[in-house]
């Protein structure tokens, strides 16, 4: 395979400009696969994806089948992002996470920007994602979203912005991890020269921002980590991330409340938990305060949360933050709280529950994006110019019905990467979503979880949806692009090395 026939079409592609050549960041990367020799990129691929199979890399895919497992499709041509630029992003994400949490807070106290008209109590008491449960209370170190995943894009003209916040159990962190333990092995002198800022010491970062928030007077907080089970799609993260951080993975069955603290059931005894990092979402976790019939949580738990007896993370009520409706308003939200601009911009948005925007929306349903405010994964999602007329017609019905559920954004023409599509190089579809965790400080990872469109042509790059994923390579410094890349035969001997581990 070489890059001499690939296509990088009207989109910004992250790798080349117009004109073939490569971006300076992403030479080296392309004058090392160009040195290849023929047929070894293909197995080097076969390499990564056997690798990842002995790693039990998978997800669980609803409503095919029982829950039916697969692998997570991984693409071995790496996205790479500027120091410059993520220098850009990683401030923007800070940014943003800081209002948010003032947000979510003032939200469940004073309500102070509602009442400064800034934004509207009617958007407030009509989100299904409120809680009034959590009205009152104060989380410890009055901290709300400690995990956030933000999805990022990329339009046409090389603007970044922000799609959408995921504040309640965001997930894909450990494909992340992952990838970068292949690619490494894939790649080693390539990736060795080339100054990557690292991500593996994201699950001590995650231990160390949980144990921040459990009681002062204990020791050392015992944390677990809460899963709804096996059959959830991302169980396989859940497992992984309690055994990086070496805690332990447990179900509600495992806990019991009693004598106003959290118990896990132990061969040894109860013993007691300080931190719950929930991988469940808030309908689930107290049957005494939330869904009656959830069989998941634990019975009691919340009134210990509610007494400060046991920290939960993410705090139950974030998802008020990450409601698409309220997504809209997030400009206005960082200069409330912050006095300050948005540094990384929003899509702009429709509000369906806005009659005049409404109807905007449905004379243009052929040329936007339409969600539903609570979905996520792809689902609830009409995309106007690669649907039918009977899909229109149909999501037409729903906004109608149901107004308050959905917005509508224009369609961008997403940023794309070279993909190794049967045997050549394709451009696909990319987004891009960093991990954000707040503790004593805010920490970006450097990258995240780049999601690739598989399917020519689609938008949707949820791994629900046929989507996969992409190694993201942050650079350290801008100079990077001058390493030169390993002599292919030193590649071949590491490459060969590799396979034996794999």
């Amino acid at each position: 395979m070489r890059f001499a026939d690939y296509d990088a079409g009207p989109f910004f592609d992250e790798m080349f400009e117009r004109g073939n050549l490569p971006r300076p960041d992403a030479r080296a990367l392309a004058a090392f696969i160009d040195s290849l020799p023929p047929g070894e990129l293909a197995q080097r691929q076969t390499a990564a994806e056997r690798a990842l199979l002995h790693m039990g890399i998978t997800f669980n895919v609803y409503g095919d089948g029982a829950g039916t497992e697969r692998i997570f499709p991984f693409d071995l041509v790496p996205r790479i992002v500027s120091a410059a630029e993520w220098t850009v992003i990683e401030r923007g994400l800070k940014q943003r996470i800081r209002a948010l949490n003032q947000f979510i807070d003032d939200l469940y106290h004073r309500q102070q920007i509602v009442k400064d008209g800034v934004f509207p109590l009617e958007l407030l008491t009509s989100a299904t994602s409120y809680r009034q449960a959590c009205a009152g209370m104060t989380p410890p170190r009055g901290i709300w979203c400690h995990i956030t995943g933000t999805d990022l894009v990329r339009d046409a003209s090389g603007q970044v912005y922000v799609l959408e916040d995921n504040l309640r159990c965001p997930s894909g962190v450990s494909y992340v991890l992952q990838n970068r333990q292949v690619i490494k092995r894939t790649f080693p002198q390539l990736f060795a020269s080339s100054r990557i800022r690292p991500v593996d010491d994201y699950p001590g970062r995650l231990r160390d921002m949980l144990e921040h928030l459990g009681p002062a007077d204990t020791g050392q907080p015992r944390v677990v980590v809460l899963t709804p089970g096996p059959y959830n799609s991302a169980y396989f993260e859940h497992s992984f991330l309690a055994q990086q951080m070496g805690v332990e993975l447990v179900e509600g069955r495992d806990l019991l409340v009693a004598d106003g603290f959290v118990w896990m059931r132990t061969t040894k005894g109860n013993q007691k938990v300080d931190v719950i990092y929930r991988r469940l979402d808030d309908d689930f976790l107290d049957p005494t305060v939330f869904r009656k019939d959830s069989m998941l949580g634990v019975p009691g738990l919340f009134e210990v949360y509610k007494n400060g007896h046991v920290a939960l993370a993410n705090a139950p009520g974030t998802g008020i933050a990450d409601d698409k409706a309220v997504y809209r308003y997030v400009p206005e939200i960082i200069k409330y709280y912050l006095g300050e601009d948005i540094v990384l911009p929003n899509v702009p948005t429709f509000l369906c529950d806005d009659p005049t925007e409404r109807q905007h929306v449905l004379s243009n349903l052929k040329d936007l994006v339409v969600k539903a405010t609570n979905e996520s994964g792809g689902y609830g999602m009409l995309i106007g110019p690669r649907s039918s007329a009977a899909e229109r017609e149909e999501f037409a019905r729903r906004i109608q019905a149901s107004p308050r559920n959905y917005i509508a954004q224009p369609t961008l023409s997403l940023s794309r990467v070279p993909t190794i599509i049967d045997g050549r190089f394709e451009g696909r579809h990319v987004d891009l979503r960093p991990y954000i965790l707040y503790g004593e400080e805010i920490f970006v990872m450097p990258g995240g979880l780049t999601r690739v469109a598989l399917r020519e042509g689609s938008l949707v790059v949820n791994s629900s949806q046929g989507g996969g994923s992409k190694d993201t390579w942050v650079l350290a410094t801008d100079d990077a692009a001058a390493a030169a890349p390993p002599p292919a035969a030193v590649a071949r001997v590491a490459m060969s090395q590799s396979q034996g581990q794999g």
